[in-house]
């Protein structure tokens, strides 16, 4: 009797679950949809009424936007700085991340604390010291300032040494030791394809706030042709204040990439945050 009476209890609470999640997921997709939406409708569309359907303007909104910006000069120029930015933070992190989860050194818990607290910095406060820095070493208006920091990158190295701690026995490293492989020869061969999910997860991550990052372009370059998507938008919506449909098409084209890398890469991102909980 308690069963049967318990079978409709679980279905409806089952209906609401998926309710709630449907619900969640329209919350999630709906603000892009209508960005989609109003960057092929003209300003007076936009303004005067709630567009659901895609409109025939995306020709004109297009033509106005390339009319006065080169947007495809700031999606390249983004390009440059994240890709190289991300596959330093993902390889150079787990090196880091490993030498802190697998070896016993002198001042170890001290130089993970210094990692652990520049966590806690938020970057606007470093701002000014980060531009003297460049303007000292003459590094304005160059992509470097965003790609060299991709070696140290404290948020991959805390993640990933909890990984490497947990996933990695020492006996197989001290196996390989044994054999005579380096240190190095460890971590690519061993250590590496084992972490991978973690590491692209953090690489989506990275990629996802280098591609994003506005402050520090809009700071370093003072060259409209080095000038990275996000600044552009911004410039797109000092120029065309009026025109929310040349506003709306460079936004849309700005998160392609972001798009495209989770569509393709979601499936590591689970993978990732359970690595080494089963252990």
């Amino acid at each position: 009797m308690t069963s049967i009476m318990t079978r409709p209890r679980n279905r409806a609470y089952s209906v609401l679950m998926y309710a709630f999640l449907i619900f969640l997921l329209l919350l999630s997709i709906v603000p892009f949809y209508l960005v989609l939406v109003n960057a092929t409708h003209s300003s007076f569309d936009i303004v005067t009424q709630l567009n659901l359907l895609p409109g025939s303007a995306t020709g004109e909104n297009y033509a106005t936007m390339q009319s006065h910006l080169n947007i495809w000069r700031g999606f390249a120029n983004s390009l440059i700085i994240a890709l190289p930015y991300t596959l330093l933070t993902g390889y150079f992190g787990a090196f880091a991340a490993y030498g802190f989860a697998k070896f016993r050194f002198r001042g170890r818990g001290f130089l993970y604390g210094v990692v652990l607290a520049s966590m806690m910095i938020p970057s606007q406060v470093s701002m000014i010291g980060f531009y003297q820095l460049n303007l000292k070493l003459h590094l304005l208006n160059s992509y470097l300032p965003f790609i060299i920091p991709g070696v140290a990158n404290a948020t991959t190295v805390f993640f990933m040494r909890g990984i490497i701690a947990q996933s990695i026995p020492d006996s197989i490293i001290e196996s390989a030791r044994i054999e005579g492989c380096s240190e190095l020869g460890i971590f690519n061969r061993i250590v590496l394809p084992c972490v991978t999910p973690g590491v692209v997860t953090m690489c989506i991550f990275n990629f996802v706030a280098c591609w994003n990052n506005y402050m520090g372009p809009l700071i370093i370059m003072t060259d409209d042709d080095m000038y990275t998507l996000p600044v552009m938008i911004s410039a797109i919506k000092g120029l065309y204040l009026t025109n929310y449909g040349a506003m709306y098409l460079a936004i849309a084209i700005s998160v392609v990439p972001i798009i495209v890398v989770f569509c393709f890469l979601s499936r590591y991102i689970i993978n990732g945050l359970t690595a080494g909980s089963d252990k």
